[in-house]
């Protein structure tokens, strides 16, 4: 979409027009229940890009990409009117492809879930190759040597020289 301001407040309004004209205005039986998801204006306003999503089967999809494509003389005239602006753009109705992608998706979702429930089953009966935890972990007797270390005292009761501790003696 543009980032022009203009071409932004320009593309809500026709939204709104629109939206509002396929409601009160449009008396056509093949328009299904029929939503405007989204509009894109060029930079130069010339253009206008609709996207809409149809409640229904195929045939009402068709059906309703027909009635709009009849209506969009009607539409143009009255985005023209209620606008002001010098030159009314074109309209073109895109179908929104948001909601098969939508179903899509959930589709792959619900198969994901199906494999992490398949994998927790088979994970229940599993057992671990090596050790449940293949960490290496001191041993609680070099916990006790290192205690001692740390007081200094690497023999029995004996005090270490100065030599073996690396100071000099003044």
């Amino acid at each position: 979409m543009n980032d022009n301001p203009r071409a932004l407040k320009l593309a809500d309004r026709i939204k709104v027009i629109v939206a509002t004209m396929l409601d009160t205005r449009v008396k056509d039986p093949r328009l299904g229940f029929v939503t405007i998801t989204d509009v894109r204006v060029t930079g130069d306003l010339q253009h206008a890009t609709l996207f809409y999503t149809v409640f229904g089967s195929d045939e009402e999809r068709e059906g309703t990409g027909a009635a709009l494509a009849s209506a969009t003389g009607m539409l143009r005239r009255e985005v023209g009117r209620q606008t002001g602006i010098r030159l009314t753009p074109t309209l073109e109705f895109i179908a929104d492809a948001v909601p098969e992608n939508a179903r899509v998706i959930e589709d792959l979702l619900s198969e994901a879930r199906g494999r992490d429930a398949d994998l927790e089953k088979v994970k229940e009966g599993a057992s671990y190759a090596g050790d449940a935890d293949p960490y290496r972990k001191p041993r609680e007797d070099e916990d006790e040597v290192a205690a001692e270390d740390l007081d200094g005292d690497d023999r029995d009761g004996e005090e270490l020289d100065d030599v073996e501790t690396g100071r000099e003696q003044a």
